[in-house]
């Protein structure tokens, strides 16, 4: 089951924020004007990059890249789960802890079974299922399953928990499991939005504090009608079972059959909207910098302040436009509860259709991904933007 391709977060409000768009009437009444970016950064946080990493990453014609894919580039920047140095159980036990904070059954249940092929002990594998204490796990497994609570439970990974992975894997390979959290994050998303089911005979092994509602598709296992693909003749890789991880039908691959592009949803789906989406997944995971730079280009662009602020302060959706509506009860289901009902998926497709909602969930997932990389390297603000994001 393979994570998303990058896409670039907020180029727009990237060049907004630089350029030095008009700061946001919100910033005073947020609580959180005083603390302009020029006040002194943590000392782990270098003033050029604002973040973790010391280098400021250019592209091929020499400028300065920022944010998420800044990141990515100080990696491998390459298949995160195939082309890195880390060893196979590592990287599946990096894909677990990410599974188990999302309580995504699908994604946790086959990549079990992968990270069991490839060697991962089934006591770490219980640490990660049951939540328990990490105290008595090797070093490198121990610092990947606290990341992965740091970075997903708490929304911050913490500077002594950063140190500590940098020491044990080396800076690059911190940027690839980020990634690789990052991208399984997304995939997450993705499969909790269309209800996805395990397929008929495989067992559902992870415990959740829910019972998923079972509007779906006999034979998709999903809110998705099945769309048959052509056979596999090749394959890249083999695969451990003689099998696709994903079984023919579900999951990732099959979702992906249901999408238009992104072309289509930009051309179906107002921007203001698209703005939306991504506000609503900041504010899922608390990451400042994703949203104070994506508020002023929704701004710009047209979004309602008072639709903003229902996001902002968890405010309740009533009297807003119907799509608004729908979009924020929907993004706070597929990221906060980890469960969308079936009237608030129903809403959605009835506004935009399947297609364009497939394409949605694939816009916010994407965004996820880069919203995990943001939190491990603690990127900060450009100098001189206010935050209008309230933080604990």
């Amino acid at each position: 089951m393979r994570g998303p391709t990058r896409l670039g977060i907020g180029v727009t409000c990237v060049a907004l924020c630089l350029a030095g768009a008009p700061e946001s009437r919100h910033a005073e009444a947020s609580g959180t004007a005083g603390a302009q970016a020029s006040e002194s950064l943590p000392p782990d946080i270098h003033p050029r990059s604002r973040n973790r990493l010391s280098a400021l990453a250019v592209d091929s014609s020499g400028e300065p890249v920022v944010g998420a894919d800044a990141i990515l580039r100080r990696g491998t920047v390459t298949n995160l789960r195939w082309d890195t140095d880390l060893p196979r159980p590592l990287l599946e036990l990096a894909i677990l802890i990410t599974a188990r904070e999302h309580d995504q059954q699908y994604e946790w249940s086959l990549h079990e079974l992968e990270a069991m092929a490839v060697g991962l002990d089934p006591a770490i594998i219980d640490v990660v299922r049951h939540r328990r204490d990490v105290d008595r796990l090797a070093e490198r497994e121990a610092a990947i399953i606290q990341a992965g609570r740091e970075i997903f439970g708490r929304h911050h990974l913490s500077t002594d928990t950063y140190r500590r992975m940098v020491g044990l894997f080396g800076e690059r390979t911190v940027v690839d499991l980020a990634g690789l959290m990052g991208q399984y994050a997304g995939t997450a998303a993705r499969l909790t939005a269309v209800n996805q089911h395990m397929p008929p005979g495989w067992a559902a092994l992870l415990p959740l504090p829910f019972t998923p509602p079972d509007d779906i598709d006999p034979q998709s296992r999903s809110r998705l009608p099945l769309v048959r693909g052509p056979a596999e003749l090749t394959r890249a890789r083999p695969s451990l079972y003689g099998r696709q991880l994903s079984p023919e039908g579900t999951g990732p691959v099959h979702i992906r059959r249901h999408m238009a592009g992104l072309a289509s949803l930009e051309a179906n789906v107002p921007r203001p909207i698209l703005d939306l989406a991504q506000l609503v997944a900041a504010r899922a995971y608390d990451v400042q910098y994703a949203w104070t730079l994506n508020e002023l280009a929704a701004l710009e662009n047209g979004l309602d302040p008072a639709v903003i602020d229902v996001v902002r302060y968890g405010r309740p959706v009533g009297g807003l436009p119907d799509l608004e509506a729908a979009l924020i009860a929907f993004g706070r289901e597929v990221f906060d509860a980890h469960n969308v009902q079936p009237e608030t998926y129903a809403r959605m497709e009835t506004l935009l259709g399947t297609a364009t909602l497939v394409d949605l969930v694939d816009f916010m997932a994407r965004h996820v991904a880069e919203l995990t990389l943001l939190i491990a390297f603690d990127q900060h603000l450009p100098a001189g933007k206010a935050p209008l994001l309230p933080l604990p």
